[in-house]
């Protein structure tokens, strides 16, 4: 898809700051418009002192607003971004990257980010001395790991008469970041997929449970990167403290058998099916009515099989796309293959869990495998991978 294609009737909301390279950003709106963008303009008091709103009213032919008093009635920072398709926000200043990384909404700008569940560019622009601060690092790898793309500013002359790392990037690179992430916000426009995610809990008294060490971080960010790209996103998620995406159907189930209800009830209609769900394979044959006490007695438990979850779901997938997931301790890729094999999957992705690797909110190292072919995408934190993994799944589907 080329880029006239791309931005044609785009809506793309603008957060200005105040940088000296904000007057940089009147030549990019004009751009975006002659290519059929439509334009919508946040800007900071301090962008203000850069450039006039009226630079900008002229080029949109739209309102631009500063304040979240200007037009209070139609509640502008939540408007606005529902209504748009992507946020870019640039030039970026250190401090309102800082706002944005901790929650701070002061601001029609931050308070609009604060709202937005559509895709987010950063594009930095500072003094070197700023960006290469710690604290500004750390804001920019916090905003990364939540899914902001993050344009990285270019070396060269600065307004102090430096030079250094830290000019806003050329209007090239931030047209580029606009388009893919245009394209990618309709890669699964239409699209019906369907997300397991977290463990199951197998109960052998009211208090105690046979379990894992899954959170379902990996499910989640998934069902949040496929919701960016515009499909129609299912959650099944399991128990865990993690809070689903926003905008996303999500059921919850506790057990596998329960898991197994939700999945075939709803895999039938998926176009896209990816199981993450860490599922237990063994269940206590009986549940104890009460408490089991303590004694100084041997406890035994005989244990009997849950359903397969994902085996019945790769018999059943008829024109769906099944990727599941295979958590391994040893032997990895060799256990993956024989599993994307038995369960009759599309794909399978690897991941080592000795020591509990992979679990929780943290980073993971996953491999995505296929009949005939595999692909390495890398180590990273989990939003990263999710990015990755749809991007491997659609070129294969």
């Amino acid at each position: 898809m080329d880029r006239v294609t791309v931005l044609s009737q785009a809506r793309v909301l603008l957060g200005v700051c105040g940088g000296i390279a904000a007057y940089k950003m009147a030549a990019l709106t004009s751009t975006l418009v002659q290519r059929g963008a439509i334009i919508d303009v946040i800007m900071t008091p301090e962008a203000e002192q850069f450039v006039g709103s009226l630079t900008f009213a002229s080029l949109t032919g739209r309102p631009v607003l500063t304040s979240l008093w200007d037009a209070p009635e139609r509640i502008p920072h939540i408007r606005l971004v529902r209504e748009a398709d992507v946020f870019l926000i640039a030039p970026a200043t250190a401090n309102t990257i800082a706002k944005l990384a901790h929650g701070i909404a002061d601001d029609l700008l931050s308070t609009a980010a604060l709202a937005a569940r559509i895709p987010v560019i950063v594009a930095p622009a500072m003094n070197d001395a700023m960006y290469q601060n710690p604290a500004t690092q750390d804001n920019l790898r916090v905003l990364s790991g939540r899914g902001y793309a993050i344009v990285e500013p270019e070396r060269g002359f600065l307004a102090e008469r430096e030079s250094g790392v830290g000019r806003l990037a050329g209007e090239e690179a931030l047209l580029a970041a606009l388009e893919r992430t245009l394209s990618r916000t309709q890669c699964l426009r239409g699209q019906r997929v369907l997300i397991t995610a977290g463990p199951t809990r197998e109960a052998f008294d009211p208090i105690r449970f046979f379990s894992n060490a899954s959170t379902g971080s990996t499910g989640i960010a998934l069902a949040r990167e496929a919701a960016l790209r515009g499909a129609d996103v299912t959650l099944l998620l399991g128990p865990t403290l993690l809070e689903p995406p926003a905008g996303v159907v999500t059921h919850r189930f506790t057990t596998a058998e329960q898991l197994h209800a939700l999945a075939l009830d709803r895999a039938a209609e998926a176009d896209l099916v990816i199981a993450t769900a860490a599922v237990s394979d063994f269940r206590p044959a009986q549940r104890a009515e009460s408490k089991l006490k303590k004694t100084d007695e041997r406890l035994s438990v005989q244990m009997v099989r849950t359903p397969d979850v994902l085996a019945a779901i790769g018999e059943r997938k008829g024109n769906a796309f099944v990727v599941g997931f295979a958590a391994e301790t040893d032997d990895h890729e060799a256990h993956a293959r024989e599993k994307l094999s038995q369960k009759h999957l599309d794909a399978i992705v690897l991941n080592d869990v000795g020591n509990e690797r992979g679990f929780g909110t943290g980073e993971n190292t996953l491999t995505l495998l296929w009949d005939g072919g595999r692909e390495d995408l890398g180590t990273a934190d989990k939003t990263q991978l999710a990015f990755r993994l749809l991007d491997a799944i659609e070129e294969l589907r």
